[in-house]
């Protein structure tokens, strides 16, 4: 059994509540955005950048990196609040979310940011274009990781279960998956909406290594990481179970903050919830 420094784990946490509070101020400022989704990936992302990936924010486009594709496009305050606690832009930039001309839109755009991997916000997409990095790692044989992180509601999009089939064909054991099972999507509760239990099941049907954790807790997280490295022959898929708005107490498990900036009061009181000003 692995064990996970203490410290460690504390600082990921400490970062993880950082990042949370760049979401809230960047959507807050903008007036528009995704909270509810953004916070419940943010301990994942975190994890990722802070721990489990190889990427150096001074080389952007270096060969040997590995990459996160953020399929769930709408979440996307919570990568940008990563990438500029990473040194890869500042971080004052984060208040330009949304605004026009600025290279943080409100769904990822690689074109905009150096990065960001992949354009993504049509939903399904994102694990596709993940696929066809990691086969790229494997024909030059390079030993770079995938991560691709998809949404629960983004199961309903049968373009995520062609792409689950080709990568349990094409064996890319390189590759990772994180689903973000927060319980909710735009409309309501997935399983009120277009039911995907049971997941876990499914996934492992398509030739898929499962892992099931408590999204929200560290040594879990690295745990599940880990193992999916040791995984060969098939693909990896961390069903991380989370909680939609994480840290905000009136944002938490509520389908209203899907797409909603908080008002000034709102704000205030997540800030506080959040331990910021």
């Amino acid at each position: 059994m692995l064990v996970y420094d203490k410290k460690e784990i504390n600082k990921l946490e400490r970062k993880a509540n950082t990042i949370r509070k760049h979401i809230i101020k960047a959507i807050y400022t903008a007036g528009s955005g995704h909270p509810g989704g953004s916070l419940s990936a943010a301990d994942l992302i975190t994890a990722l950048y802070f721990n489990v990936m190889n990427i150096d924010p001074k080389k952007p486009y270096w060969e040997e990196r590995d990459r996160f594709v953020l399929s769930k496009g709408h979440a996307a305050p919570a990568l940008y609040a990563a990438l500029a606690e990473r040194g890869c832009f500042p971080v004052d930039e984060l208040l330009t979310l949304r605004k026009i001309g600025s290279r943080l839109q409100g769904h990822p755009d690689m074109r905009k940011l150096p990065g960001i991997e992949a354009s993504t916000g049509s939903e399904g997409q994102g694990l596709s274009v993940g696929i066809g990095m990691a086969l790229a790692a494997k024909l030059n044989r390079k030993l770079y990781r995938i991560y691709v992180m998809i949404g629960d509601g983004e199961n309903d999009c049968g373009q995520i279960w062609e792409a689950a089939m080709s990568a349990s064909h094409f064996k890319v054991d390189n590759l990772t998956a994180i689903l973000d099972r927060n319980n909710l999507q735009l409309d309501g509760q997935t399983e009120q909406i277009m039911s995907i239990e049971p997941v876990t099941d499914k996934w492992k049907a398509f030739g898929w290594h499962v892992i099931e954790i408590n999204g929200h807790n560290f040594k879990e997280i690295l745990s599940a990481f880990d193992s999916a490295k040791q995984i060969k022959g098939k693909p990896t898929i961390i069903i991380a179970h989370t909680i939609k708005g994480k840290g905000v107490s009136f944002m938490e498990g509520a389908v209203g903050f899907h797409g909603k900036a908080p008002d000034e009061e709102q704000y205030k009181q997540a800030m506080i919830d959040l331990g910021g000003e």
